[in-house]
């Protein structure tokens, strides 16, 4: 298992595999997001799949697939909620990690300048330097 600290409480992976789960939960894991969507992946790793196996290691799961196409502010804005109304650090989840690491930084542009998203993401392996218009545009709309 791979798990990558972008922030305090979030973390980044790329998939996991059900027997991952009870790692992720002594790691502290509250919350594992499913950011990957099951027609990328055989049935031994898909959202049914590891959500057994997060029920079973006593962590809440949910699932959002994301796409390129489906990367809209709605789907950005429902991950970030998940990612707030946990108690406890997030583990989101797709092919490589990269996908939700965008979809949180596009979550807390705005509240975080585009340096300190790009840096948390560096950070945890991931670069996003090629976004920081897009975050620093994002900001501008916030006021």
């Amino acid at each position: 298992m791979d798990m990558r600290q972008i922030t305090p409480g979030f973390f980044a992976a790329p998939q996991i595999s059900p027997d991952d789960l009870p790692d992720i939960a002594a790691a502290g894991i509250k919350l594992v997001l499913c950011n990957r969507p099951d027609t990328e992946i055989p049935p031994s790793h898909q959202s049914d799949a590891i959500s057994q196996a997060a029920a079973a290691a006593g962590l809440e799961f949910a699932v959002r697939p994301l796409t390129h196409q489906t990367m809209t502010p709605d789907v950005i804005a429902d991950n970030r909620a998940l990612i707030d109304g946990c108690d406890g650090p997030v583990l989101a989840y797709c092919a490589s990690g990269t996908r939700s690491t965008i979809a949180w930084a596009l979550s807390a542009a705005g509240d975080l300048t585009a340096d300190e998203i790009i840096e948390a993401a560096r950070n945890g392996g991931y670069d996003l330097e090629n976004l920081r218009q897009t975050f620093n545009a994002i900001a501008s709309a916030k006021g």
